[in-house]
């Protein structure tokens, strides 16, 4: 009998999508509204995510513009992402609030780089506690059928793990490459 590992396979699914939001909030000198989804607004009293408070499109390649449906937000979102110290410059007007991607220096794509390896070393950690969790559930089966599911598992993992580093490739061309 096989060992059922479709729950484990969407663990380290969830693991590789984390992967991908991180580097989602990384930015490659390209504007990307992505890089906005972590910032919270003071918004009458609750914090809100940006996109609950403004609509956020690309004005160019370098630009993001943010354009809240109540102009009364246009200090809490300008001060919102400066503070978030994404290195992004911010500039207000009467309709809203720029957000200016800067010019990548060989220093600053080196440094965002080896950020990107540490987000890819505890997506590594994530996929190894979820097999040391899976392996503990086959304690109580059959030696046969525990060397079985092991080699499954670990199958997935070889899966996971070149999938993450895909996406880690796919990232640092991205980044290297603008």
């Amino acid at each position: 009998m096989a060992y059922n590992t479709t729950n484990f396979k969407t663990q380290l699914k969830a693991v590789e999508e984390w992967l991908s939001k991180e580097y989602g909030s990384v930015h490659t000198g390209r504007a990307t509204p992505m890089i906005l989804d972590s910032i919270n607004v003071e918004s009458y009293g609750s914090y809100m995510p940006i996109k609950n408070v403004a609509s956020v499109s690309i004005e160019d390649p370098k630009t993001l513009r943010i354009a809240p449906w109540d102009k009364n937000q246009i200090k809490a979102i300008e001060s919102a992402i400066s503070a978030a110290n994404l290195g992004l410059s911010v500039v207000s007007d009467s309709d809203g609030v720029r957000a200016i991607f800067p010019m990548l220096t060989t220093e600053n794509r080196s440094k965002l780089v080896k950020i990107l390896k540490e987000r890819l070393e505890d997506a590594r950690i994530s996929v190894r506690k979820e097999r040391q969790a899976e392996i503990d559930k086959t304690s109580d089966l059959p030696e046969d059928d525990m060397k079985r599911a092991k080699d499954d598992i670990q199958k997935c993992v070889d899966e996971a793990n070149q999938n993450l580093e895909a996406i880690f490739a796919k990232k640092e061309t991205d980044l290297m490459n603008n």
